[in-house]
């Protein structure tokens, strides 16, 4: 049940474009498990996700959805081994603490009002821990029963009860998953990532406003996604480019106030940064969501009746709910559609402006920035 975490933090900007090692790495591999729900990510995501053994993929799971909120970092480690060796070294029940902590910060469902930043539920830990079924309704007053792998949730009980077997599980297997399949595609991405962070930090975010410098930053309409209430109580809010994310924004708040915002690397609107990796990355993102028939066909049939919604597009072009729910999330994503809730279902409208901006930047990256 991903959504939150705790370790002490530096001081730092209240908003900031940073690298963040670990953070990264932990979101480039949660990604395998989005594989099969998701179009759009980095081509590392797929490849990966096809080599893993069922027992490699089984154990993921366990370790980034069951124990999630054990393993993900509060603070800016300089790299992802490093933060592994701190793992290794920390004491098991900062692991228990921070896991239990992170669940009670979440609302209830049936909460009459929702705590400010940071506040915390009042939790029965001893009765929560008890036994399988006083864990399970712990987790499904906070969570819909439906994102709910009871299996999987009574496999994450027995390691949240035997701390020390919970540390040596997830340091196991994040160094398993981190020498095997992602360092050699660290390497790789790096040099891109840090003109990234480069390329923003020369950006004086101060005059704006944290929802419009996250416009800025990640090149995306946020409503939708995010509350303005988030980014206006997080003590500080910290962007970090992916390589893998594809058009997709994740996002994590962390027990010490801290919101994180992972986005598909790129460059900022206007910038005279010359990073070219940067710009062919962007380009293909955008191109992939282009690349597909069902998906074409799809940003046809919407813009033929001006707005449609989702329903409207699965019986028009006979497609299962599944396969247009995938399809349109990609192609949101990317600011080819823009959507709105209408009469309790989602609807769509063509965005020209991302077809003519798509247009100019493969014609500035091929022909130079005139286009002549």
């Amino acid at each position: 049940m991903p959504i939150q975490d705790s370790i002490m933090m530096p001081q730092a900007e209240p908003l900031t474009v940073a690298l963040a090692p670990a953070q990264n790495a932990l979101h480039s591999l949660f990604s395998l498990i989005k594989a099969e729900h998701l179009s759009g990510l980095g081509d590392w995501v797929y490849r990966t996700a096809e080599r893993l053994t069922a027992q490699e993929r089984q154990r993921h799971r366990l370790v980034m959805i069951g124990l999630h909120y054990a393993v993900m970092p509060e603070q800016i480690w300089p790299s992802f081994p490093a933060y592994l060796e701190h793992l290794a070294r920390c004491n098991p029940m900062t692991l228990h603490d921070r896991m239990l902590t992170s669940y009670a910060s979440i609302a209830p469902l049936a909460a009459e009002k929702v705590l400010p930043c940071a506040d915390i539920y009042p939790v029965d830990y001893n009765a929560v821990l008890k036994d399988t079924e006083s864990y399970l309704d712990f987790l499904k007053e906070r969570f819909p029963v439906k994102v709910i792998d009871e299996e999987l949730e009574v496999q994450a009980y027995r390691y949240v009860i035997d701390p020390p077997a919970m540390r040596t599980l997830i340091v196991e297997h994040l160094r398993h998953m981190w020498d095997k399949y992602l360092a050699d595609e660290w390497q790789l991405v790096l040099p891109m990532l840090e003109d990234a962070v480069s390329a923003f930090q020369q950006t004086n975010f101060s005059a704006m406003e944290r929802f419009e410098a996250a416009r800025f930053i990640t090149g995306q309409e946020l409503e939708a996604q995010h509350r303005q209430d988030i980014f206006a109580c997080a003590r500080r809010v910290v962007f970090v480019p992916s390589a893998h994310i594809g058009p997709y924004l994740r996002h994590v708040t962390t027990n010490d106030e801290t919101y994180w915002v992972i986005f598909g690397a790129r460059l900022p609107e206007g910038s005279q940064f010359h990073a070219p990796d940067l710009s062919r990355t962007e380009i293909v993102v955008r191109l992939n969501a282009l690349a597909d028939d069902t998906r074409l066909r799809i940003l046809k049939c919407i813009a033929e009746r001006g707005e449609a919604a989702s329903q409207e597009v699965m019986a028009a072009l006979e497609l299962s709910q599944s396969a247009a729910s995938r399809h349109l999330k990609q192609l949101s994503a990317t600011g080819y559609l823009t959507e709105r809730r209408c009469n309790g279902a989602k609807c769509y409208r063509l965005n020209p402006k991302r077809v003519e901006d798509t247009l100019r930047a493969i014609a500035a990256f091929l022909l130079g920035s005139t286009g002549e």
